[in-house]
């Protein structure tokens, strides 16, 4: 339950699919990329290091445990893309 209260927080998700790849983000890089105000994102980055997740070494990036959580979410990755494909959004 930990874990979910974690990733159901404004805008963590979003942070960690931004960490997805190999080169460090900066905090100016990670904001535009997040979209998220710079309270917000500083609040889940100290919560996403705190969890182990993310390694601040003059930028920001994944620890092998973040990592690891990427790759147990491709199969929601996955679904979603299917999903997508299949209801596609309406003008309403």
């Amino acid at each position: 339950m930990a874990a979910l209260d974690l990733f159901g927080r404004r805008g963590l998700l979003r942070i960690l699919w931004e960490l997805r790849g190999e080169a460090p983000l900066t905090f100016r890089a990670l904001a535009a990329a997040a979209e998220l105000p710079p309270g917000t994102l500083n609040a889940r980055l100290k919560e996403l290091k705190a969890a182990g997740l993310m390694a601040t070494e003059g930028a920001y990036g994944l620890t092998p445990l973040g990592r690891d959580l990427l790759a147990a979410l491709e199969p929601l990755v996955l679904w979603s893309e299917d999903w997508a494909r299949a209801y596609p959004p309406t003008d309403s």
